[in-house]
């Protein structure tokens, strides 16, 4: 993992890069201020996609910065692979869909906690996720 105060890049190719891509997006959170319940949502909407491209793909990467617009400040996330890519985008982001057996709540789920959620991808070559999180000036939880 690189990390500077204000961003970092993780490798996901071992399972272990996962917990350290959540940290690092918590950490971040943190940073600008975020409360823990953010921090909670940005940590868990990052070892999601992570999770996919350890799963999925095998190796990729999660990238995280401190962003600015309008005045505000927010956190955002990309995750990028060379995998196999999501033949079916659409049913990908519908609940409890899932070619690997599981609960099929990681992309829906990631695009329900976040402000914004960008998605591509190609089969045979890939997938890219922005995510992006911002920092509420008035009841900040």
């Amino acid at each position: 993992m690189r990390m500077k105060e204000d961003q970092a890049r993780i490798d996901i190719s071992k399972e272990g890069a996962i917990a350290e891509a959540a940290e690092a997006a918590r950490n971040i959170a943190a940073i600008i201020g975020m409360g823990s319940t953010m921090q909670y949502m940005v940590a868990t909407a990052t070892s999601e996609l992570a999770t996919n491209i350890h799963r999925y793909a095998g190796h990729g990467s999660i990238a995280i910065a401190i962003i600015s617009s309008g005045g505000r400040q927010g956190i955002e996330i990309i995750a990028s692979d060379n995998g196999p890519g999501i033949s079916d985008l659409k049913s990908a982001l519908l609940d409890n869909f899932s070619t690997s057996g599981s609960l099929g709540v990681g992309l829906p789920g990631t695009k329900r906690m976040m402000d914004q959620f960008d998605i591509e991808s190609t089969p045979g070559k890939g997938t890219r996720v922005i995510i992006r999180k911002w920092l509420e000036k008035t009841g900040e939880i």
